[in-house]
């Protein structure tokens, strides 16, 4: 399922528990001065110093989060190490550490785990992580990864859901939808090759899209942009479940209502161009899709001038009154839709 079978592949009960976690801690070495130990003793040990300690986790279970029809080894450790440390960064913080639990069915083979955290490596490698822990296990249902990363961050640099205030604008990074769009491709090409074995998937006109499903990233790079500008959001969040759900997160936790312009929201070309081919709306993509773990923001409007024209943000609505509604304002200010969180459920698979 996983590997070319005329390989010869080593069993995971050849190599032992032991001898995985030896395997895999000898491709993560501490790039960060805060990692004093790493994997090799009970627990890591870490020293921020003056700085505050941000954690998150998450995870991923087969057949829910992903599936083996389209989604590589290899681009699945990249993913989760991406989604994971995406909250992170969402507090204004950086991440640092990550630890990595994963529960394997005896289908897997050494290799088939070696793939898996050479995406999680690349990943870490991208970001300046470091790999310091986690623990291993026997799974009879097939693969569940569970990541915590941890970040740190002065106390003054550090952004919460709370902090909106009427007025101020909102921001995303980016653009919204693709992933959903990648999702609905990728799936479509699935189904067509269970009919037909042979089918041989032409994705060319959908790189971009694609890649958002199976390689996001984690933007980090924002933190840096917003620093040069001078900008500290007011509240922060990543969009990992679609932007209405992230809306409404902000709105509930800050106590302001907010209102968006559904001709603001960014679109890449091609979101626009498949969304049609699949008949969905491409807005509706971007509001319920998911997965795009773009970032989220509000900022005062004294500061719009300093990210006025940045290609890498786009002010989309503002931040109404104390209590009030969160509105979608269509093309033309025909009208206000009410926004309405449509993204991932628990009952999803």
């Amino acid at each position: 399922m996983f590997e070319d079978k005329n390989i010869a592949k080593t069993s995971l009960e050849d190599l032992g528990e032991f001898g995985l976690i030896e395997q895999i801690a000898q491709g993560f070495q501490p790039k960060q001065n805060s990692t004093i130990k790493g994997i090799g003793d009970d627990a890591a040990v870490l020293d921020y110093k003056t700085e505050k300690t941000v954690v998150s986790s998450e995870i991923f279970v087969e057949g829910i989060h992903f599936r083996w029809d389209y989604m590589p080894l290899r681009h699945l450790g990249y993913k989760v190490a991406m989604a994971t440390v995406s909250d992170i960064i969402a507090m204004n913080a950086t991440p640092k550490q990550l630890l990595v639990n994963i529960a394997l069915s005896n289908r897997f083979t050494v290799e088939a785990v070696d793939e898996i955290y050479n995406g999680i490596k690349y990943a870490c490698d991208k970001l300046e992580l470091d790999l310091v822990g986690g623990d291993t296990s026997s799974s009879v249902t097939g693969l569940t990864l569970s990541l915590t990363a941890i970040g740190s961050a002065p106390e003054e640099n550090l952004v919460y859901r709370t902090g909106a205030q009427q007025n101020d604008l909102i921001v995303v990074s980016g653009d919204l939808g693709g992933a959903f769009l990648g999702l609905q491709v990728l799936e479509r090409e699935a189904q067509v090759t269970k009919i037909n074995p042979n089918n041989k998937p032409d994705f060319e006109n959908y790189t971009y899209l694609i890649e958002r499903q199976l390689k996001p990233e984690a933007r980090r790079d924002v933190l840096q942009i917003l620093k040069e500008l001078e900008v500290k959001p007011s509240s922060m969040i990543d969009i990992s479940d679609g932007l209405a759900s992230e809306l409404i997160h902000l709105s509930k936790h800050s106590g302001f209502g907010i209102q968006i312009y559904e001709e603001k929201i960014p679109l890449d070309p091609s979101v626009i161009r498949t969304a049609e081919e699949f008949s969905i709306n491409p807005i509706t993509c971007a509001l319920n899709g998911g997965e795009d773990y773009e970032l989220l923001f509000t900022i005062a409007q004294q500061d719009f001038e300093k990210i006025k024209g940045n290609p890498h943000f786009s002010v989309i609505g503002f931040v109404g009154e104390k209590g009030s509604e969160n509105y979608l304002i269509t093309k033309g200010n025909q009208s206000k839709v009410p926004l309405v969180a449509q993204g991932w459920t628990a009952n999803e698979s």
